[in-house]
């Protein structure tokens, strides 16, 4: 298509908000990526009511999925990593579509903004691939630090180190690039357990920012803000690392991550009691 045609047709939908989705690890479009992405865009309709409309939109990494948990947990974090530099690009060419839209002006990307506010959901290992894009862009293109684009940013089960957001760390262009950064964390993720014990191999013995979250508040930004779904995350799903969407296994019910997503997205800030950084989701938090 071109990344012209694509941007382009962002901007003719009809949606308010866009929401981009960043897959984890041994997941291939199909069964995997396409019908989650079928099943968020379901749910947001189906809660939207007098709101915003939401449009998801999946962003594919090459992923493996025929050697086992592990055989394909380290082939990803290869393939996560070589996907720094098309990510990268993927931003860039936004970047040039706003100078087109603006004759190609220098300031474009203050004077010709997208009329969309953009949002961006990973899951799992999506979260080593927005952290490397970042890191990318601002060695190559964004040398004074990556703009802030995305109007929220939400981390689900990330596997990435619970360090990876503070000031001089890998992730640390992830919080400058939104308005908020939500981290949604279980401590009994046995997805990220278990990458847990495949990284002791790279003698990398951190916790997973999924699995605790930040490791220190104090060294993070303001606007990153943490939520414990250890209440609910292995009833929405047996191994407790896929909750961010349906809260049944027949995923007709939308779960307490997604509902949080949608009314944050609606309200236009991150939903959290007030005074708080690092909550328990539950109910009571979306009143």
């Amino acid at each position: 298509m071109g990344h012209s045609a694509f941007f382009d047709t962002l901007e003719a939908d009809p949606a308010k908000e866009i929401l981009f989705y960043v897959h984890g690890f041994s997941n291939l479009p199909e069964p995997a990526i396409f019908p989650t992405t079928e099943e968020l865009q379901n749910h947001f309709d189906a809660l939207r009511g007098q709101g915003k409309q939401i449009r998801v939109v999946p962003l594919i990494w090459p992923c493996d999925n025929d050697r086992g948990i592990l055989g394909d947990y380290f082939d990803d974090q290869m393939a996560a990593d070589a996907s720094d530099i098309a990510f990268m690009r993927f931003f860039e060419w936004y970047f040039d579509w706003l100078n087109q839209r603006n004759g190609g002006q220098a300031d474009a990307k203050i004077a010709a903004p997208f009329s969309k506010n953009l949002n961006i959901l990973t899951h799992s290992m999506g979260a080593r691939v927005l952290r490397g894009a970042l890191n990318r862009a601002v060695q190559y293109f964004q040398l004074n630090g990556f703009p802030l684009i995305f109007r929220n940013i939400f981390l689900s089960a990330s596997d990435i180190v619970n360090e990876a957001l503070e000031a001089g760390e890998e992730g640390q262009w992830i919080p400058s690039s939104a308005r908020n950064v939500a981290v949604y964390y279980a401590s009994d993720d046995w997805a990220l357990r278990t990458a847990i014990v495949a990284n002791l191999g790279n003698l990398i013995a951190s916790r997973r920012l999924g699995q605790k979250g930040p490791e220190n508040f104090n060294a993070v930004p303001s606007n990153v803000f943490a939520f414990d779904c250890g209440d609910f995350n292995n009833r929405y799903d047996p191994i407790g690392h896929g909750y961010f969407a349906s809260e049944d296994q027949k995923k007709q019910k939308p779960g307490l991550v997604l509902k949080h997503m949608h009314a944050t997205i609606q309200r236009g800030r991150m939903v959290i009691p007030d005074g708080q950084r690092d909550v328990v989701l539950d109910a009571t938090v979306l009143r």
